[in-house]
């Protein structure tokens, strides 16, 4: 599990493990740092500011490729795409600067960061509130495209595949359509959009309003891949190799750096 739904809401479990590892740093920096209300705060302020902004600019940095292909993504600070190493130098660096008249509370202060985000990190890799979810391979299921032919999924082996699941009604899932309508132009990408629980005429009304054109546009109006995939929401995108294992899994928004990325290391 990579997200949890909180009503309609997705939050990534990641994000979680940074407000506990948040939460938990402010609590140690009051009981042991000894700064003064307005001193801590805006430490504390600061640092979490310090720690987004230098994380998001290392991520686009390190997919710069991505990020001049589509530059307004880089401001989309809801989508994923930070860097932890990053973040936790500019934090550092704020820390040293905030904190440059007291050494000793300056090397109390950058050790309780250091510990926060080791923590994070942590959480991170072992992922005690995730583990593997969903199908190991493309699931044997048929279903219908918009002209009401039927195609089963393991049919379309043979290539890598991403199979994502969306509604007209899920503003991410609207948002990242565009993007996945670009990747199903590339000769060695199948791209499987299954709308899943609606009728046949809202699907096709949008599709052809936005000027969107797939293969592979299918529909799931029983949601069977919400089940198989078990997805706690919309949009889920699943990556399958030419040998239709699952190799990559998202719940929530899909990026253009996080698609690219998945492509060039399958």
């Amino acid at each position: 599990m990579d997200a949890i739904a909180l009503g309609p809401v997705l939050i990534a479990v990641p994000r979680l493990y940074a407000l506990a590892c948040a939460a938990l740093l402010l609590a140690a920096a009051w009981l042991l740092l000894g700064l003064s209300g307005p001193a801590r705060a805006r430490w504390f302020n600061g640092l979490l500011l310090a720690w987004l902004i230098g994380a998001r600019l290392g991520h686009v940095a390190l997919n710069l490729d991505a990020y001049v292909a589509a530059p307004l993504d880089a401001l989309k600070l809801w989508q994923p795409g930070y860097h932890g190493l990053w973040g936790l130098l500019a934090a550092l660096i704020w820390t040293a600067w905030a904190l440059r008249d007291n050494l000793l509370r300056l090397i109390g202060a950058m050790a309780l960061t250091l510990g926060a985000s080791v923590l994070w990190l942590t959480l991170v890799t072992l992922a005690p509130l995730g583990g593997e979810a969903g199908p190991r391979t493309l699931p044997d299921l048929a279903l219908e495209n918009l002209e009401g032919e039927t195609v089963n999924l393991r049919d379309l082996g043979g290539e890598r595949l991403v199979l994502n699941l969306w509604a007209t009604w899920c503003p991410p899932c609207r948002r990242e359509l565009p993007l996945l309508a670009e990747a199903d132009r590339r000769d060695d990408l199948t791209v499987v959009v299954a709308n899943q629980g609606e009728a046949l005429l809202p699907v096709v009304r949008y599709l052809d309003e936005q000027g969107l054109d797939f293969r592979y546009p299918l529909r799931d109006p029983r949601q069977q891949l919400m089940v198989l995939s078990e997805s706690p929401g919309l949009p889920t995108t699943l990556l399958f190799d030419a040998e239709g294992r699952l190799v990559e899994r998202h719940v929530g928004e899909l990026t253009r750096a996080q698609l690219e990325a998945w492509l060039a290391d399958h």
